[in-house]
């Protein structure tokens, strides 16, 4: 068989099981991906994504993490909204959600079609292979990059001619030796309208990203109260913020996802931030079952809801905030507290 036999044959799959980008590339990293990771760690921007610092040397380089590895297989999953992602900011007493969060769990969906391509690809080929969505210590970004998939951006994420900033990644690691896609040049030019797009100012500099300022950080990472200095500029995302990739020149070719999981439930696209802060642990589960809003938890999402509702300047929403100023979990008072007082008038 061809050498390049095994990788067409991969793509093919890979397409009609419903992926939307595939490349190759070798498993290894050039040591500036690895030397970038590091600098981040050490800057303290990673803030409590303590899972970044633990294996940051098996997540610099493929062959770390396993050392059988050969080839790593990247494959894209188009989440391109149909709707303006930005629209529900103009609607302060409306949530807004990120794209990637308004319907199912995207590690759900993606994990089952890369484990189907694995298992075609041990059945044809007799080779080893390891799958990843994520959840690893694995250089998603950089590895796509360099298969040719697209390049990493000035806002830190990956862009593709195709899909703009809408892609999920997931990964194959395997033994088998494929050739390689050529790593995909950086096509952001002068552009900077992704850094001057972020509210909270989180971008020290064009490919650098500090984490503790970022409003999906602060939204889903960061477990304790939200830095007051910070609240105002979150407005009333309520988890995550795609400020930066939605407004990407490159998103204009990106045409709306055709997976259904990954396409907007109507109920998550401007949900009413009075009924939102009414959630108790039972009802948030009912109403993000199967979503990745879930794993934050109801205490953490109703601090964010209570965030927005204090940047409302909307009085209507007081008694909401005032409901919720005595709640047992900490971080809810605190916030409750916070944005009673500014739709008040007061901080």
């Amino acid at each position: 068989m061809a050498a390049g036999q095994p990788a067409a044959a991969i793509r093919d799959k890979a397409l009609a099981l419903g992926f939307d980008a595939v490349g190759f590339a070798p498993a290894t990293l050039a040591p500036q991906a690895g030397q970038r990771l590091r600098d981040f760690l050490a800057a303290g921007q990673h803030g409590e994504m303590g899972w970044l610092a633990e294996r940051a040397e098996q997540r610099a380089q493929p062959q770390a993490l396993w050392p059988q590895a050969r080839s790593v297989i990247c494959l894209g999953l188009s989440y391109a909204p149909a709707e303006d992602p930005l629209a529900t900011l103009a609607a302060p007493a409306r949530g807004n959600i990120s794209v990637y969060a308004r319907n199912r769990d995207y590690h759900d969906v993606a994990k089952g079609m890369l484990k189907h391509l694995g298992q075609f690809i041990v059945a044809r080929f007799g080779a080893e292979v390891k799958v990843f969505v994520d959840t690893a210590p694995v250089l998603e970004k950089p590895l796509a990059e360099q298969s040719g998939i697209g390049w990493q951006g000035k806002h830190t994420n990956l862009v593709s001619r195709a899909h703009g900033s809408w892609l999920f990644l997931g990964e194959i690691y395997t033994t088998l030796d494929l050739p390689s896609g050529p790593p995909h040049a950086g096509r952001c030019g002068t552009c900077t309208r992704s850094l001057r797009a972020c509210p909270t100012e989180a971008f020290p500099a064009p490919y650098r990203l500090d984490a503790t300022r970022c409003i999906a950080y602060l939204t889903i990472e960061h477990a304790g109260p939200i830095p007051e200095a910070l609240r105002p500029a979150i407005g009333n995302r309520i988890y995550g913020c795609d400020d930066c990739l939605a407004v990407c020149p490159w998103n204009r070719f990106a045409a709306a996802t055709k997976h259904a999981k990954l396409q907007a439930r109507p109920e998550l696209l401007a949900p009413d931030l009075a009924a939102l802060a009414r959630l108790d642990d039972a009802g948030f589960r009912a109403l993000f079952s199967g979503s990745p809003v879930k794993r934050i938890g109801r205490d953490r999402f109703v601090r964010n809801v209570l965030t927005a509702i204090g940047n409302a300047g909307d009085s209507g929403l007081l008694a909401a905030a005032e409901a919720l100023r005595d709640d047992p979990a900490p971080v809810v008072a605190d916030a409750a507290g916070w944005a009673a007082a500014r739709l008040r008038g007061g901080t």
